[in-house]
């Protein structure tokens, strides 16, 4: 019998596979979708997150991140990490990579959409395929989720969206650069020689060109012409009553996703997937909420209060003046997300 039958075959999903295969387990993958799959996403890896791939097997190209700097109007605050560098990477390439070291552990993907799951006490079964547990990887709207109704609709808080696109220019900064407005961020990364990818994310509904508007001297610094099309995501936030259900488990965006202010969403899914894989070797599902919960402490901490300072407009707006009057507090705070 199958071990580990992973939904979905994005980076969680592979990193998953990729954790299984290299623990001995029998795991495949289902994605319906040619590879690789392009998604809105920062695309900036914090060391953290390069550590996981590389202790994977897995080599991305990409440019070189020496840290994180937040700009606004009047000021701006820049941390270095201090134990070695993040990457920007285009989140085609990281697809590719994963996808390559899991072929290389002979990790089978079948072209199979799963949206709901039937189990019994000692196997799951879902698109005809029968497996001892079920990863469900199926991303920040996971079908999987709603079906074992683990997640939490209701949320009183404005919902926050992410708009992305590339431009041909060379990069300017070794940093991911944070621009900060009154009503959103926009996430300048370094991707390549001659390009950036520029992410924004805002509870305003509208065109990319008017959010970038909001950052005139970002903007000064782009093309006219965006190198790709705009990719969007959202609500970002999603909430779950809990990321087991039997003989399933939830991993990367659809185990629960709070925002991507901290560009932290690769990390957390890597470190999840290791966690996973730990439980299904031990036989103990149950185990795997609790440690998804300590993986993720850190990032559900800090971005929930950046998010909460976020909403209070005169409190949001001290953001970066105080990131940049107290700036060994700043870089505490970037590195220990790093």
């Amino acid at each position: 019998m199958i071990d580990l039958l992973v939904a979905g075959g994005g980076p969680a999903g592979l990193a998953t596979a990729i954790h299984a295969a290299r623990a001995g387990l029998r795991v495949v993958v289902a994605e319906p979708r040619p590879g690789p799959v392009d998604k809105a996403c920062g695309e900036g890896l914090m060391p953290g997150a390069v550590r996981a791939l590389a202790d994977l097997g897995v080599a991305v190209e990409g440019r070189a991140l020496r840290g994180i700097r937040y700009v606004g109007p009047d000021h701006q605050a820049e941390a270095h990490f201090r134990t070695q560098q993040g990457r920007g990477v285009r989140r085609t390439e990281l697809h590719s990579a994963l996808s390559r070291r899991a072929a290389e552990l002979g990790v089978e993907v079948v072209p199979l959409r799963i949206e709901a799951v039937r189990q019994d006490r000692d196997s799951v079964t879902a698109a005809g395929i029968t497996a001892r547990y079920l990863a469900a990887a199926d991303g920040l709207h996971s079908p999987i989720r709603r079906s074992l109704q683990l997640g939490v609709r209701s949320d009183p808080r404005a919902a926050r969206y992410g708009l992305r696109r590339h431009f041909a220019v060379p990069p300017w900064t070794d940093c991911v650069e944070v621009h900060w407005s009154a009503g959103a961020e926009a996430y300048v990364t370094p991707v390549g020689p001659g390009l950036v990818g520029v992410a924004v994310l805002t509870c305003d509904r509208a065109p990319f060109e008017e959010h970038l508007a909001r950052f005139p001297r970002l903007a000064a610094r782009l093309p006219l012409s965006a190198a790709t099309p705009t990719r969007g995501a959202g609500p970002l936030r999603q909430r779950v009553r809990g990321r087991v259900a039997g003989r399933a488990m939830l991993v990367g965006d659809a185990a629960g996703y709070v925002d991507a202010l901290t560009g932290e969403g690769i990390s957390m899914a890597l470190g999840a997937a290791a966690q996973l894989v730990r439980c299904v070797r031990a036989d103990r599902p149950q185990d795997y909420d609790r440690a998804w919960r300590q993986v993720s402490r850190d990032y559900r901490v800090l971005t929930g209060s950046l998010l909460w300072l976020r909403a209070r407009p005169r409190l949001a707006g001290r953001i970066v003046p105080t990131a940049a009057r107290f700036p060994s507090v700043f870089a505490a705070a970037v590195n220990r997300l790093a």
